[in-house]
């Protein structure tokens, strides 16, 4: 009787890598490594005297001293996650991305004291992450992303010094975010998509470039040393339960370029002293929130700003001129970036169209004023697009400022 159990030729690569890994003269003769020349299938005929493979190959394993970088980046693959972490210690890179790995990741990864890199991306993998891997001192990146992971985020993190980028999102994550101020090479995070609650530890890493915590349940005021962030550049905490204040620091930025703080619960803008002259914004998103009283003019006289979206607030008043000559590019100095994108649909302005967008031609920029309370906005002009005018009704009931 014979049977069929053909090695996936992706493994059969991976086997390759091994054999060519191992020092010869360690490799026990009549094991089933010693009998790879790989000319036939080592694990095919499973009941005949050419099947080797996988009776003594647990204890072989073991004379892999050596071996510093595995990459098994394509589904299919069935190396042991515990068997690597056991038989390879000196390990530098591990990526195991894109398979379909399920169940804990092994206590025995404590055991990968050199390793730099480790992705595990796009898996199956579930339960809490292992504290033990915050005592891995060399780790400089690590990919947790898109798996199952439980529990909350340990704060045993906060002790590996080495590390560069974090990657987190996409998982079950809950709990109040550790302080990881530690981190100070820490140049990329990313906990987006997780259940991860309470308010932001009061110091973060301050090395941080970018900080990405979208789609969670953070609520609470933005803690006051947000300006501490020396390097931070980009600021994405969007789709939380965050209030308060905008913090005026906030534009006052020496490196921060995309602030994206929407589908929140914020109230007010900060007002900067110097009116944000010296900001380095690039895109701010505030929609959809609660934020109520006059638009920013300041935001007008930003710079850089080419990108503001305030839709979906209560915001009341007449369109600033700031904002008017931002879209048309007519604003004061040769190095100011003009509206390439001013969304203010949803809230409750009033008065009439400025003028000078009737000049505007479709393709031209993108300015969208649906769904306010202003005087004569018809859909046929693009920036009136978006949902027509709120009743008379509606505007007056939203409080006096409305005429």
């Amino acid at each position: 009787m014979h049977a069929d159990s053909t090695t996936h030729s992706k493994d059969l690569h991976v086997l390759k890598q091994l054999k060519a890994a191992i020092n010869p003269a360690t490799i026990t003769p009549g094991s089933c490594i010693y009998s790879w020349d790989f000319t036939l299938d080592p694990c095919d005929s499973l009941f005949t005297e050419k099947f080797t493979c996988g009776f003594r190959c647990d204890v072989v394993l073991n004379s892999v001293s050596r071996v510093t970088e595995i990459e098994l980046d394509s589904a299919g693959y069935s190396a042991s996650l515990t068997a690597i972490s056991w038989n390879l210690p000196y390990l530098e890179n591990l990526d195991l991305s894109n398979n379909n790995f399920a169940g804990p990741i092994p206590g025995s990864f404590s055991r990968l004291t050199r390793l730099q890199r480790l992705a595990l991306s796009h898996n199956s993998l579930s339960k809490a992450i292992p504290a033990t891997l915050g005592s891995l001192p060399s780790l400089e990146q690590v990919y947790l992303d898109n798996n199952k992971f439980e529990g909350g985020i340990p704060p045993s993190f906060n002790g590996m010094n080495n590390l560069k980028r974090l990657e987190l999102q996409g998982n079950n994550l809950g709990g109040a975010f550790p302080d990881l101020d530690q981190l100070v090479n820490l140049n990329f995070l990313d906990a987006s998509d997780n259940e991860i609650s309470g308010q932001l530890p009061a110091s973060l890493p301050p090395s941080v470039f970018e900080l990405i915590m979208r789609n969670n349940q953070i609520e609470g005021n933005l803690p006051l040393r947000l300006a501490n962030l020396a390097y931070l550049q980009v600021f994405d905490l969007s789709h939380n339960k965050l209030s308060g204040s905008v913090p005026a620091s906030l534009f006052t930025h020496p490196s921060l370029q995309q602030l994206t703080l929407s589908f929140n619960q914020f109230g007010s803008i900060q007002v900067p002293v110097n009116l944000g002259l010296t900001s380095q914004l690039i895109s701010v998103d505030l929609s959809n929130n609660d934020i109520h009283g006059f638009l920013p003019g300041f935001m007008g006289l930003m710079p850089k700003l080419s990108a503001l979206s305030l839709e979906n607030n209560e915001f009341s008043g007449f369109i600033p001129s700031q904002y008017v000559l931002k879209v048309l590019g007519s604003g004061s100095g040769q190095n100011v970036a003009q509206f390439e994108r001013l969304l203010l649909g949803g809230n409750y302005l009033f008065g009439p169209i400025p003028g000078p967008f009737l000049e505007l031609k479709p393709g031209s920029v993108m300015v969208r004023l649906g769904n306010n309370c202003l005087y004569r906005c018809p859909v046929r002009w693009f920036f009136c697009d978006g949902g027509v005018q709120k009743s008379l009704t509606e505007c007056r009931g939203f409080g006096a400022l409305i005429p």
